[in-house]
């Protein structure tokens, strides 16, 4: 079944890594992984954690740590300049996560985690970033370009310049805020 961009679903390789950047709620620091509990129940709660297997506090650290540099990755998904130390957290990351290829069982290559536990979760998040690449649709996942915001959202727009995280809220303070600082004659706040 075809969809239309408006209707397109997030790629399932994509859905996890969305969900790990919105663990955070930036407008009101309302942080979902306050603790190493906390992300295991997000890891087995997206299949990639056994619900016993142990979480400990520097893979807390860890997962923080890819989770905003995966934020900044996706910013550069809009346009904005890479964030070099964004990158070195994310390259470091890939380095020593237990990352493999293999090969699926109609003989395709595929990127996966060599090992269990939350370090192998952490490289399937990884794997998906790189299948989505591969794929064409890692470029539509983007941060808000709202300051305050930045939440994960899937471009749907056929030109995939969307911004916002919705038109509605994000996109209409943006806009209402620089036609007020326009009509005052002053700069953007």
């Amino acid at each position: 079944m075809e969809t239309t961009a408006g209707t397109e679903p997030v790629p399932k390789e994509l859905v996890a890594v969305q969900a790990l950047v919105n663990t955070i709620d930036l407008e009101d620091n309302d942080d979902q992984l306050d603790s190493p509990e906390a992300l295991r129940r997000f890891l087995s709660g997206h299949g990639l954690l056994g619900a016993s297997e142990p979480v400990g506090q520097a893979d807390l650290a860890l997962a923080v740590e890819l989770r905003e540099a995966l934020r900044a990755m996706l910013r550069v998904n809009h346009g904005e300049p890479l964030d070099p130390a964004a990158l070195a957290v994310v390259n470091r990351s890939a380095a020593e996560l237990p990352l493999q290829v293999g090969f699926d069982d109609q003989g395709h290559p595929v990127l996966g985690p060599s090992a269990a536990g939350c370090r192998g979760a952490l490289a399937v998040l990884l794997a998906g970033v790189a299948q989505a690449s591969a794929q064409g649709t890692w470029e539509r996942l983007k941060a808000c370009s709202a300051e305050s915001c930045q939440w994960a959202f899937y471009d749907r727009s056929k030109n995939r310049s969307g911004r916002w995280c919705s038109m509605q809220t994000c996109g209409n303070r943006t806009k209402t805020r620089t036609y007020r600082s326009r009509r005052r004659g002053g700069p953007e706040s």
